[in-house]
């Protein structure tokens, strides 16, 4: 558990209560074994039947149960729901929909302690890396070549990864920075790097540090710190920046802060992608929802869309003036989205609800809701929809009898969530 300045914890992780849930038998349990003896004597392999192209889809990952609830965005339907035995809160999707484009390319996920590559065609894993950590976060460069991953408490470390699925290191660290002799604030034994987002050029990728009040730049190709810049506080108390969405048109750069009662944001220039400036810290004052925990950027980057699950809404932003310019009511938590692959309707997973709302960028208005698996969190888009899985096979059969059991790879949550486990 996380306390903010020795005061009230700073949204704690779950007790990692795995029971057998109620209802479960023997007998359904037995029958599972038998089931994985059987596959396992039959050879069956572990791949989906015909994944399909072309077919834009939104995968959204439910903490509360390990499924992903596919949704195909044309026709804005659940058409599956999957129980990978896995779930993710913050997987790669600032450039992932414009580079998952055949079976085989990455779903890259925060899982357990460290991060995890599933094939977008069968859902299969294709590589796993441990960070030390049990916060994670990462994001691809814009050419696909690159995984740049974050790892907080207690690692407070930055990996780079080989994410070039054709590749024979694909999977492998590439990088790795140390970080914890950076020290932070308080009780914190590290600058706590939360969150990455990557500059459309690629060269650059930025990284709030929550316990060291700072912006750091990584020089993605040489993987090293091009520069470090001091968050100063509005008030008394820290500036604690923490999440971060740069836009595509290579201008801005919005900064989520756990800072005073309700959250602040921060506006900055990236107009020189190595050097940051910050334009303008918003406050519930203005505006701001409470909370502020990610963002996203629209396509015409001069729209922000700030995940604020303290008030239940999304904050709308004016990245030209600075100015909030409205709240998109949820009717409930959420704290992330993910743009569609054609980057014209944001899918909201509002976890308190178990539904997706998809609000559409034209109108800003929420269109639809979608009913999906428990406790809805993190989100990411591709063109390519899974095949049906072959029930029979052993990873299928496994994953089955996990979810049976309450034995699920867990993420890292920020929020009233149950992802259990620690840091």
């Amino acid at each position: 558990m996380t306390e903010r300045d020795g005061d009230t914890p700073l949204y704690p992780n779950a007790d990692g209560d795995t029971e057998t849930p109620a209802g479960l038998s023997r007998r359904r349990l037995l029958a599972g074994s038998a089931a994985v003896g059987a596959a396992t004597t039959a050879g069956c392999s572990e791949s989906g039947d015909d994944p399909q192209t072309d077919r834009p889809t939104v995968f959204v990952f439910n903490t509360g149960d390990g499924t992903v609830s596919v949704i195909d965005a044309d026709s804005e339907e659940v058409v599956a729901t999957r129980d990978i035995g896995a779930t993710a809160s913050f997987p790669s999707n600032q450039y992932a929909p414009g580079l998952t484009t055949d079976p085989a390319d990455p779903l890259w996920l925060n899982v357990g302690r460290g991060v995890r590559a599933l094939s977008v065609g069968t859902l299969a894993q294709r590589a796993t890396v441990e960070t030390g950590s049990g916060a994670n976060w990462l994001e691809l460069t814009p050419d696909g070549a690159h995984l740049v991953v974050s790892a907080r408490d207690d690692a407070h470390a930055q990996f780079r990864l080989d994410a070039d699925p054709d590749s024979d290191t694909f999977g492998e660290v590439t990088g790795r920075i140390d970080r914890a002799d950076e020290g932070g604030t308080g009780d914190n034994d590290g600058p706590g790097p939360c969150d990455v987002t990557i500059h459309p050029d690629g060269g650059y990728a930025y990284v709030p540090d929550i316990w060291g009040d700072t912006l750091t730049v990584l020089d993605v190709e040489a993987f090293e710190i091009a520069a470090q810049i001091p968050v100063d506080p509005i008030g008394e108390g820290f500036a604690r920046p923490w999440m971060g969405t740069a836009a595509r048109d290579g201008e801005t750069l919005l900064v989520e802060h756990d800072e005073g009662e309700t959250g602040t944001e921060s506006v900055w220039d990236v107009s020189d992608p190595a050097d940051p400036t910050e334009r303008v810290r918003l406050t519930a004052d203005d505006g701001l929802g409470e909370r502020p925990l990610t963002s996203e950027i629209g396509p015409d980057a001069e729209t922000g869309y700030v995940f604020t699950p303290g008030s239940e809404d999304v904050t709308v932003l004016d990245l030209v003036t600075g100015e909030v310019t409205g709240r998109i009511d949820l009717g409930g938590s959420a704290f992330v989205g993910t743009w569609g692959t054609a980057h014209e309707k944001l899918y909201v997973p509002v976890r308190s609800n178990d539904e997706v709302a998809v609000i559409d960028h034209e109108s800003g208005e929420t269109t639809t809701r979608l009913d999906v698996g428990a406790s809805p969190y993190g989100a990411t888009a591709a063109t390519v929809r899974p095949g049906d899985p072959d029930t029979s096979s052993v990873g299928a059969v496994v994953a089955q009898l996990g979810r049976q059991t309450g034995e699920i790879d867990t993420t890292y949550c920020v929020g009233e969530c149950a992802c259990g486990h620690e840091l």
